[in-house]
């Protein structure tokens, strides 16, 4: 039949051009040169005569042969044909094939200096995950020439298995009043009398350090645990700190990122922000809003109120708001990117005692200038972005200064100039004084380069409440500056028998250290280097 084909292809092709020469012009001709080429094609092969310069092309028409989707032909279509060419026409097919593949989870040992020398504690169970893989099987006249994976799909992610392997700890103990938990490795671990007397207080080992924070009582601890699921950046969580058994408690919120905290003076009741997911940076939308939700022991939670409505937030909004208690509970302040202020709670309305020039970041984040409140609940700690010393764009000011604000109002008083964007101010406690006047310090971090300060080069500083007697104190000029935190650190809750009275545990490199402020004696009290969150009551 293919025969057939050809032979009448060319006396079609004979016919047109005897056609062709009969209607034209009279002319004298040469004889026509024909050429032999072989053509292998569908596991056939033919020997085709053919007009001197023909095309592959022209070939394949005069047989009858087609090239469809991938096909190809060697060689190209479009090359001239020399006497005793092959040419070879390549049948392309491509085949998808999908299977369930195993992905198989990874053991993970983790050095804990918590535990005794030696000792192996297992945290997580080992999973294997499940993936969805689609491969493409590419063949060539029937025979396999490629075979490769083009398409993969978690169906579910493999779950790590976990150990924590004890390693010495060559640090010397040191007596602590009160509780001091911290985060290390996503898990929660808590020193209670002495800093050998550690405990692993929630091991779930997903803790992602956006909301850890001690109720008044040191009873319970809040905070957030990340989340893979669609649409969830996180979610809220309380844990019972002390008992026999692990105690955590759902509180069945999701998505907070800037503000989780315990109302004062309570064990049972919590206030949080939200956000929104998004797929662009940095991932969120705050609502700028403001929940309390109480719970129980049982597992039982109940919405109480929504202080603050969803908002537009202002100027950077989109990054979000954070908020603080006042001692008592007697206000609520904010601060933003561009205001701080303090919530009416009854008309649910911000009051606004500092405007500040939102810093222009050039990224994809917002500068916060943290807040602290006065043990007496009567000022307001935070850092202002000044306008430029010379005329330009006030944005780009690189001039951050520590300022107090009166709660009841006035202008804002400076404290000290230049201290840096992430000076992030902690106030301690109230203290006694021979005149029964109750003082207090404010420690915060100054920068080393004042003016170039998102270069991350802090030292701990501490300063009188009147702005006397300003000094450095961590870490030693000789070492290498401390990296900035909004949560860097947190003063004792009682005195632990220095010359001050209070003293600071902080985060530096990865671990905790005590520090007397008066002194500036310093104790290193963990050294894995995996300390993300600390707090103290």
């Amino acid at each position: 039949m293919r025969l057939y084909h050809y032979f009448f292809s060319l006396l079609i092709l004979l016919g047109l051009s005897l056609g062709i020469t009969a209607c034209g012009s009279p002319q004298i001709t040469p004889p026509s040169e024909t050429i032999d080429v072989q053509v292998f094609a569908d596991q056939e092969e033919y020997t085709v005569q053919i007009s001197s310069g023909s095309t592959v092309g022209d070939v394949l028409n005069a047989v009858g042969l087609t090239l469809e989707g991938k096909d190809r032909v060697e060689p190209p279509v479009s090359s001239v044909l020399q006497d005793r060419m092959a040419l070879h026409i390549i049948r392309i097919e491509e085949i998808f094939e999908t299977k369930q593949e195993v992905i198989p989870f990874r053991e993970v040992q983790l050095p804990n200096e918590n535990l005794p020398e030696g000792e192996i504690r297992w945290l997580q169970e080992g999973k294997n995950g499940l993936k969805e893989v689609t491969y493409l099987r590419v063949l060539e006249n029937g025979e396999e020439v490629s075979y490769k994976a083009v398409s993969s799909v978690i169906i579910e992610e493999p779950v790590e298995d976990i150990f924590l392997v004890g390693m010495q700890n060559y640090l010397s103990p040191i007596n602590l009043p009160g509780r001091l938990v911290y985060l290390s490795g996503g898990n929660a671990w808590m020193m209670e009398v002495s800093t050998a007397n550690r405990s692993l207080v929630v091991s779930t080992g997903d803790l992602d350090g956006r909301v850890f924070t001690l109720s008044d009582d040191g009873q319970w601890l809040l905070f957030t645990r990340q989340n893979n699921a669609e649409g969830v950046i996180n979610t809220l969580w309380a844990a019972k700190i002390g008992g026999d058994e692990e105690l955590l408690i759902d509180l069945e919120v999701e998505n907070v990122i800037h503000f989780g905290d315990w109302l004062p003076d309570s064990t049972r009741e919590v206030a949080f922000s939200t956000v929104e997911t998004r797929s662009s940076p940095p991932g969120w939308q705050a609502n700028n809003d403001l929940w309390i939700r109480e719970f129980d022991t049982n597992g039982w939670t109940n919405l109480v109120s929504q202080v603050l409505d969803t908002n537009f937030g202002g100027v950077y909004g989109w990054w979000g708001t954070d908020f603080g208690f006042a001692p008592q509970g007697t206000f609520l302040a904010y601060v933003g990117p561009d205001q701080v202020g303090i919530v009416d709670l009854e008309s649910q309305e911000k009051q606004p005692l500092l405007e500040i020039t939102p810093y222009q970041t050039r990224g994809d984040w917002a500068w916060m200038p943290g807040l602290a409140i006065g043990p007496n609940g009567d000022m307001i700690y935070t850092v202002d972005h000044a306008p430029p010393e010379e005329v330009g764009d006030a944005e780009k000011s690189p001039i951050f200064d520590l300022v107090v604000l009166p709660v009841a109002g006035g202008t804002p008083i400076p404290l000290v100039p230049e201290v840096g964007m992430f000076a992030y101010p902690k106030t301690s406690p109230a203290q006694s004084l021979a005149s029964g006047e109750k003082a207090h310090q404010i420690a915060y971090l100054q920068a080393n380069f004042p003016k170039q300060s998102e270069k991350l080069s802090y030292r701990v500083a501490v300063i009188d409440r009147d702005g006397s007697n300003q000094k450095l104190i961590f870490p030693p000029l000789e070492d290498s500056g401390l990296e900035p935190q909004r949560n860097w650190g947190v003063w004792s809750p009682s005195t632990m028998g220095t010359d001050s009275g209070r003293v600071l545990a902080l985060i530096y490199q990865g671990n905790i250290w005590i520090v007397d402020p008066a002194s500036g004696e310093h104790w290193q009290i963990t050294g894995d280097g995996r300390v993300k969150r600390l707090d103290w009551r």
